[in-house]
């Protein structure tokens, strides 16, 4: 069984993580959407409502399961026996950050990573500018999927 963990905080998921995960079920039998908590990381939505967000968006599909996690993303999966971890990447800086932890975690515990380039349509979104546009009162409904607009 191929089982891949998409590690995230998703603080908001977006439309651009909805379509890597969208693409990456057609890759693998189960995809864990882990949405990573991490105490000293001030987030804007809560730990359930990120969780809520993503099962909504996801309703009904059996490929999918939404767990949360704490520590290192590698000790993680292995906990949950995943085969493989699960990368998007909208830019080459991107590719050069993940590229080092996708080597490093190869190292600490053989898992390999598997990078899904963005369609070029959300290439341009990120979580953290999805929050300052809500910061500042602006639309962005287009930039998240249903769940998040209408919590």
């Amino acid at each position: 069984m191929k089982r891949f963990v998409f590690p995230g905080s998703f603080d908001p998921i977006t439309v651009g993580h909805q379509e890597i995960i969208e693409r990456a079920l057609l890759l693998c039998d189960e995809l864990i959407i882990a949405v990573g908590e991490n105490k000293e990381k001030k987030t804007m939505f809560s730990l359930k409502e990120r969780m809520d967000f993503i099962e909504q968006t996801n309703q009904g599909n059996l490929k999918i399961k939404i767990d949360s996690y704490t520590g290192l993303t590698v000790d993680y999966c292995k906990k949950v026996k995943a085969t493989a971890l699960l990368r998007g990447l909208r830019n080459p800086s991107d590719f050069e950050f993940e590229k080092s932890i996708a080597q490093m975690n190869r190292k600490l515990s053989g898992i390999e990573t598997v990078f899904l380039l963005t369609a070029p349509e959300y290439s341009f979104i990120s979580s953290s500018i999805v929050r300052e546009i809500i910061n500042h009162k602006g639309d962005f409904s287009s930039l998240v999927p249903s769940a998040v607009r209408h919590p």
